[in-house]
């Protein structure tokens, strides 16, 4: 009896070896898989795709500041413009009592957890005398192309107010310059005017004029993430690089006050009512909501701002107050950026 106990041993020792050479078989088929069959040039563009939906997410929590949460964020478009394009759902039967109720509305067809935006643009009617018996209608679309959405003429006699999404990985344009492309995603629901005139700069061939004129680094007021030091001065420096958006031959009104919140590193935002820029290297708290924020720059292009922070500068006074501006001024184009189904290709950087 007990040799028969011997001799089962070497039998389930068998078993287990044949059975841990398998594991490693499989391991070794399914990483060489997996290296097979990644396309050898998307490396970097997929890692850059992924940036952009993480992005999409961090601009939710980038706009929802705590005054806004109990709104449930920025919902805002413009007045007196109508937006054409294909109904997703039909204004006639679907009414609200507020243009940013219709804006929700759109938003919750727009989580990108699911696949691409089945809204992307909505329009509403809320002037009870204008509308009539259409007061309140939400009409809700899908562009063709939501960077530049099929629209009537605007003007007084338009009752409408229309407003855009940007879902992940869209609305995104890059500000380029000899030290590389920062990639800025817009926020249109916070800052439409704004955003609609970076659009229009967008159909320029050249942005003549655009450039950055002014760099102050973080000093040492701030650390690598923006956070203000503690019993360190808030400046100068002043952590930000500051430009213009002017393009030569184009005339420029200026931009209304739009949605201010707190000012963070990778903001990008209106010196008073433009064409003066300015994209932040840190969390600026003690501006409080002075600036208009229409954008951020991604984390990971943050190096590039940095680098043009560093240049060299020669010292400056504004209104009593010490900057330091470029010896020589970077200039800079927005181009239109695509990935994935046509609407963003981030290799192409």
């Amino acid at each position: 009896m007990g040799r028969k106990g011997n001799e089962s041993e070497p039998t389930r020792w068998g078993f287990l070896i044949l059975l841990l050479m398998g594991l490693v078989s499989f391991s070794v088929v399914y990483i060489f898989m997996t290296s097979v069959l990644r396309p050898p040039s998307s490396l970097s563009s997929n890692s850059k795709v992924y940036s952009l939906e993480y992005s999409a997410g961090i601009a939710e929590g980038y706009v929802e500041q705590s005054e806004l949460k109990s709104n449930g964020g920025c919902c805002k478009g413009i007045e007196n413009v109508e937006l054409w394009g294909d109904a997703v759902k039909w204004g006639t039967d679907f009414k609200f009592n507020s243009s940013e109720q219709c804006c929700r509305a759109c938003k919750k067809m727009c989580t990108g957890n699911d696949g691409p935006c089945l809204c992307d643009s909505w329009v509403f009617c809320g002037n009870k005398e204008a509308c009539g018996d259409k007061f309140g209608e939400c009409w809700l679309k899908k562009q063709k192309d939501v960077l530049f959405p099929d629209r009537q003429d605007g003007g007084n006699k338009v009752m409408w107010t229309s407003g855009i999404i940007f879902g992940r990985g869209k609305g995104i344009v890059g500000f380029e310059t000899e030290y590389g492309t920062l990639h800025v995603k817009l926020l249109p629901d916070c800052s439409p005017h704004s955003v609609a005139y970076i659009t229009e700069l967008l159909t320029l061939r050249h942005c003549a004029g655009c450039h950055f004129y002014r760099a102050e680094s973080r000093g040492q007021s701030w650390d690598i993430n923006g956070n203000h030091i503690n019993d360190a001065s808030f400046g100068p420096p002043f952590a930000l690089i500051q430009g213009t958006l002017e393009a030569q031959g184009t005339a420029f009104n200026g931009i209304q006050t739009e949605h201010c919140p707190i000012v963070r590193r990778g903001s990008i935002a209106w010196v008073g009512s433009g064409p003066e820029f300015f994209i932040s290297l840190a969390n600026h708290e003690e501006w409080k909501n002075s600036y208009t924020v229409f954008g951020f720059v991604l984390p990971e292009d943050m190096v590039i701002a940095e680098k043009i922070a560093q240049l060299p500068t020669k010292p400056d006074v504004w209104s009593n107050i010490n900057v330091s501006v470029l010896e020589t001024n970077v200039p800079l184009k927005i181009q239109r950026i695509k990935i994935g189904d046509g609407d963003e290709n981030l290799s192409a950087n």
